[in-house]
């Protein structure tokens, strides 16, 4: 989820700013399918390398814990080494995890790569709106600018979809080693066309130990989510990794208490901020957590292939590319608390039709009308949520606003698949995936429920004064 602008009319913005704002542009679809790229390919990925449920959730959630880990301390990285140096350097790893990626034998190399992919990720995603933001023209050029460089970010989801699903088909490898390819040509023309600009020297520390006590954090906490329930949190191996998990988040709790300018110190306007990043998160995890079930049910239960199964979750995400554009419109038009409340509303009817359905015996009748709602959800409060997150902050502040939110959005693809992973293989007694698929009552359950807080927590914004409307256009 990032934020979303509108698009306008203006001057053609020239060879060398069009030709900059297709690498960034094309970039940030990369980082965005590299999450629904994977949800088609887990069941190949867990059959291929022998893996029981709950670790069939590693490559999605590794990914996002890097994204997630990084995010809060990337604009450190840029003060210190400039946006050019840092955003090619993620470039370039980038394309190199993706080729180690595919070439995985083994599950701890393969989140391995995902983890360093989504640190990548952190670092180019927001540091292209950045360099957008410094060296394209204020005005519609920047508009429009970021309205393209975000509905390539929206539209990312369903193009990870349909591609992985066609790649998927022929070897989840060679889903995981598409982008390396991709990022080495956009490498060589950001090479040519992103502009040098000057480091910040002798600013904030960097918080290298910070950012790794958060992404160890994130780590333990999924592996104890998913051990305790095969081996118990009465079994040695299950308290453990309970303890380790505490242990880490105590460490990074302490590590920023010490601090002077910890994570959670909001800025004005912060009540909104939390408001919108908890019903992102819940909207995001819910949404990841329910499409993993499906992704598992149709392929290992109902005997869909890869391409077919994508063809059958795009329903969820292809209405937001077709009505991003909109968003803008629609924001001065009701603005966004208003959205937010109506559109975090859907997606708790949508888990709750899986819910009642249990196992998708039908799709037009079981699984269609579900996505459906999501993607309705999705529509409306997708870009009021990103809107609000920023709503009321002062401009210097803005950029820690933006990282804190997205940040949350991260925790929500982290925390919730993960939980869910942990419920299937539960319900099936440490079985299979396919047989853990087949037992979904308990992890749907909880989608529901993640969906219906954020709704909660999207209400009582309506009892508050409402967020600063979306200026017009110019």
């Amino acid at each position: 989820m990032t934020t979303t602008g509108t698009a306008t009319a203006g001057p053609a913005l020239g060879p060398r700013l069009g030709g900059l704002l297709t690498v960034l542009a094309c970039n940030m679809l990369v980082d965005a399918l590299e999450v629904s790229a994977l949800l088609v390919a887990v069941p190949a990925i867990a059959r291929d390398l022998r893996l029981d449920a709950g670790a069939a959730q590693w490559p999605l959630t590794g990914f996002a814990v890097g994204f997630g880990g990084l995010l809060l301390f990337a604009q450190r990285l840029v003060d210190r080494f400039g946006r050019r140096r840092v955003y090619l350097v993620g470039l370039a790893a980038f394309a190199v995890a993706s080729l180690a990626a595919a070439a995985a034998d083994t599950l701890w190399l393969l989140v391995l790569t995902r983890l360093v992919k989504g640190l990548c990720a952190a670092l180019t995603a927001p540091t292209g709106l950045a360099i957008i933001a410094a060296d394209f023209p204020e005005g519609r050029a920047r508009e429009r600018a970021v309205s393209v460089y975000t509905l390539f970010g929206a539209a990312g989801f369903s193009a990870g979809l349909l591609l992985s699903g066609v790649l998927t088909g022929i070897g989840w490898r060679l889903t995981l080693a598409s982008p390396a390819p991709v990022v080495a040509v956009l490498l060589v023309a950001a090479l040519r066309l992103v502009p040098k600009d000057r480091p910040r020297h002798g600013g904030r520390p960097l918080g290298v130990a910070r950012a790794l006590t958060f992404t160890v954090a994130l780590l333990a906490i999924v592996h104890a989510l998913t051990s305790v329930p095969r081996t118990g949190l009465a079994g040695p191996a299950g308290f453990l990794s309970a303890a380790a998990a505490a242990a880490a988040v105590t460490a990074w709790f302490l590590t920023e208490r010490s601090r002077p300018d910890p994570v959670w110190s909001l800025p004005p306007g912060g009540a909104a901020l939390v408001r919108g990043a908890l019903s992102a998160a819940a909207l995001n995890g819910s949404h990841l957590g329910l499409l993993l079930i499906l992704s598992l049910q149709l392929q290992l239960l109902r005997g869909w292939s890869a391409p077919l199964t994508a063809l059958a979750l795009l329903p969820a995400a292809l209405p937001l590319v077709l009505t991003a554009l909109a968003s803008g419109r629609m924001l001065r038009r009701w603005g966004a608390t208003p959205l937010i409340a109506l559109g975090t509303l859907p997606p708790c009817l949508g888990c709750a039709w899986y819910l009642a359905a249990g196992t998708p015996d039908d799709y037009a009748r079981d699984v269609l009308p579900g996505l459906l709602l999501i993607a309705t959800g999705f529509v409306l409060s997708f870009a009021a949520l990103n809107s609000q997150a920023v709503a009321g902050v002062p401009p210097e502040r803005r950029g820690a606003a933006a990282g804190f939110y997205q940040t949350a959005v991260q925790l929500g693809a982290v925390l919730v698949p993960a939980a869910v992973a942990a419920l299937l293989e539960h319900a099936a007694h440490g079985g299979s995936p396919g047989a853990a698929a087949g037992r979904p009552r308990a992890a749907l359950a909880l989608v529901t429920l993640v969906a219906a807080a954020g709704w909660a927590t999207a209400l009582t914004g309506l009892r508050r004064a409402p967020a600063p409307a979306v200026p017009h256009e110019r």
